[in-house]
């Protein structure tokens, strides 16, 4: 759906909208925007003799406004010379030269590639003595007043729904201060640290009242993982505890979103309840499907006083009867599910969410770390294979960066003895050995691993991933390791999707040319690694789709170990039995460096394994709620039609 469409309809269906929302397709087409609402006020501003003062963020949410700031100013000459900008925060204490510093982060980002002046730049100084930061905060208001108050304002949101550094409990006339950051703020930033362990505890931020007083406030949210806040941002009550909804009362805010960041706002997940919508197959299922969880009722068992009573007599008008829709949608839902992923040999397909022929397929599986592809679909793979299918399985990224140095040391003096043993032993292998550990003992926090110690992390996570594979019963001619190189930076931020990466996508799909395609459809962060490899397949699909064996192939979208697709959305599913529970469980316990401490837990401290296990068994278990068969556990799946 196209940005005009969507914000049209924005504008007939804000009854429960505290925030103006502006929704796009993507978080580069809204960054794009917000850029040149920025170079709008400083074109504005400079035509008058007057600076525009901007209030600037962190982290990965303006990366891309920042991104076509520089392009502006280095294609369009948009000059930044009456620019005076001011940053929201910075951890406490860090030095200005550390990896981990908004200091340098702004330098690399931004500052760097403008005409920007030094003096203009203002940022929170994470080298102060205690006993300084009071006055440093005071002055730093001091300095924004004398600016003549900030002209523009960005924000993100974190999940704890701060602002800035603004934790739960920061009330409407807090100050610029010193905080303490919360256990969720500290375990997102932990990634970025190489552990929790090293997150600052402490932060200076600006206070919720200077940033009140902005002309304009612009906030920014990407992804799904950023959905729920933005629901209690945009449609809860103000709150100490949601330090967001304090925006509610600005009154020239405007709230950026991707699809994905405002898929639980009512509008998208209840558009039957602030107006009228088109009932397509699509929305029927969705509305009905809510409504049986709402009632807490198969739906064989809804009622018309169901429908009635939960606004939905317009839906039911238009097939006459309870009885008819329940049993459309429970057809629905019975035909996602197939306990044969690649299509039933010699039988009528006309209701099954694959085709029948050809019997056998060619099939890739594109995982984007060396074990989503258990992780993930682990039973559905098991059963493509059994099932006489020819699986390949693409790993497009090394995913040597979440391997611990531990793991690394460990991994290097395992070869080193066994070449020593087996009468391997040479000077060069010494010296190799030497480099690797001599690197890991000087390795200080913030370092990026040198090329042979990823070398070395990526080799664990290769051995992982064929022995696993060999378990399920895939040769290693048919394991491919493409190592795409916007990955290799040896740093959590990756490099944009190049042509580089395209092209190695384009080959291996040329050279199988498959029937089938599996993907990760992650859209909980949008510079996250399983998205940024979903749109490398994307623009591939986009590039291949006019070749003669595209035509019958079929993408099918899986997702991480977090999240599983809404039921409603659910194209495929392919329950499992208690059995294949366990072996996938087992193909998962080949990845040895993702267990026991994994280096990128977030905040769920589950292992992987169990992540999966529950979400599959919560999935049959929302299908046996609907009035569906009782299975042990599901995989789910959406189509993606390219």
């Amino acid at each position: 759906m196209n940005t005009t469409i969507l914000n049209q309809q924005m504008m007939t269906d804000r009854e429960f909208e505290r925030l103006e929302t502006l929704t796009f397709n993507t978080s580069a087409d809204a960054s794009v925007v917000i850029a040149h609402e920025i170079a709008d006020l400083i074109r504005d501003k400079a035509s008058k003799g007057e600076n525009a003062v901007l209030g600037l963020a962190t982290g990965s949410s303006p990366l891309k406004v920042y991104d076509e700031l520089i392009r502006l100013h280095k294609e369009e000459g948009l000059s930044f010379k009456n620019v005076i900008t001011f940053n929201l925060d910075e951890y406490y204490p860090m030095q200005p030269d550390s990896v981990h510093s908004y200091v340098r982060f702004m330098n690399e980002n931004l500052f760097d590639h403008i005409d920007i002046q030094e003096k203009n730049i203002h940022i929170p100084d994470g080298t102060l003595a205690m006993e300084d930061v009071y006055a440093f905060c005071a002055d730093y208001e001091a300095k924004i007043k004398q600016a003549g108050g900030l002209d523009l304002q960005i924000l993100g949101i974190g999940r704890t729904g701060h602002i800035g550094f603004n934790e739960p409990g920061s009330t409407v006339n807090s100050r610029t201060r010193m905080v303490t950051l919360a256990a969720v703020t500290r375990i997102d930033a932990a990634p970025s640290f190489g552990g929790i362990e090293n997150v600052p505890k402490r932060a200076i931020t600006m206070g919720v009242k200077p940033i009140m007083k902005a002309k304009r406030i612009v906030m920014m949210a990407w992804g799904s993982g950023k959905a729920p806040i933005v629901k209690q941002m945009v449609e809860g009550n103000i709150s100490m505890q949601v330090p967001a909804t304090f925006l509610q009362n600005h009154d020239n805010t405007s709230v950026f979103l991707d699809e994905a960041a405002s898929e639980q706002l009512t509008r998208v997940t209840t558009p039957w309840l602030v107006r009228e919508v088109e009932w397509t197959p699509a929305m029927v299922k969705k509305a009905v499907v809510w409504l049986a969880y709402k009632a807490e009722k198969p739906i064989l068992k809804l009622t018309t006083n169901d429908y009635l009573e939960s606004g939905l007599d317009s839906l039911l008008s238009t097939k006459g009867s309870a009885y008819e829709l329940n049993i459309e949608v429970f057809n629905m839902l019975q035909h996602t599910i197939t306990g044969w992923p690649g299509g039933k040999p010699s039988a009528d397909d006309s209701q099954r969410p694959e085709r029948a022929e050809p019997a056998k397929k060619r099939v890739i599986i594109f995982s984007p770390h060396p074990d989503d592809d258990v992780i993930s679909m682990g039973g559905t793979f098991q059963r493509l294979v059994d099932q006489g299918h020819e699986v390949h399985v693409a790993y497009q990224t090394s995913g040597n960066i979440a391997v611990s140095d531990d793991d690394a040391r460990r991994y290097a003096m395992f070869t080193q003895s066994m070449m020593k043993n087996l009468g391997f032993d040479s000077a060069e292998s010494r010296s190799k050995f030497k480099e690797i550990t001599g690197f890991l003992d000087a390795k200080e926090d913030g370092d990026i691993d040198s090329f042979a110690v990823r070398q070395i992390k990526g080799q664990i996570r290769r051995d992982e991933s064929i022995a696993a594979c060999r378990y399920t019963g895939i040769p290693e001619s048919q394991v491919h390791f493409l190592d795409l190189p916007f990955y290799e930076t040896g740093k959590v931020r990756k490099n944009p999707v190049g042509e580089a990466d395209i092209k190695i996508i384009n080959e291996i799909i040329s050279e199988i040319k498959p029937h089938q395609i599996y993907v990760a459809g992650d859209l909980a962060d949008p510079h996250g690694t399983h998205r940024v490899c979903l749109d490398a397949i994307f623009a591939s699909l986009e590039e291949l789709k006019a070749e003669d064996y595209m035509k019958d192939c079929w993408v099918w979208m899986y997702r991480g170990a977090w999240h599983e697709w809404p039921i409603d959305e659910i194209e495929m599913a392919v329950p499992m039995s208690p059995e294949q529970v366990l072996k996938k469980r087992t193909a998962i316990f080949f990845h040895e460096s993702q267990k026991d401490g994994v280096v990128f837990q977030g905040t769920d401290d589950r292992e992987f394994w169990q992540r999966a296990e529950e979400r599959n068994s919560d999935t049959a278990k929302l299908y046996n709620a609907l009035g569906m068969a009782e299975y042990e556990a599901m995989e789910a799946f959406v189509r993606y039609h390219f």
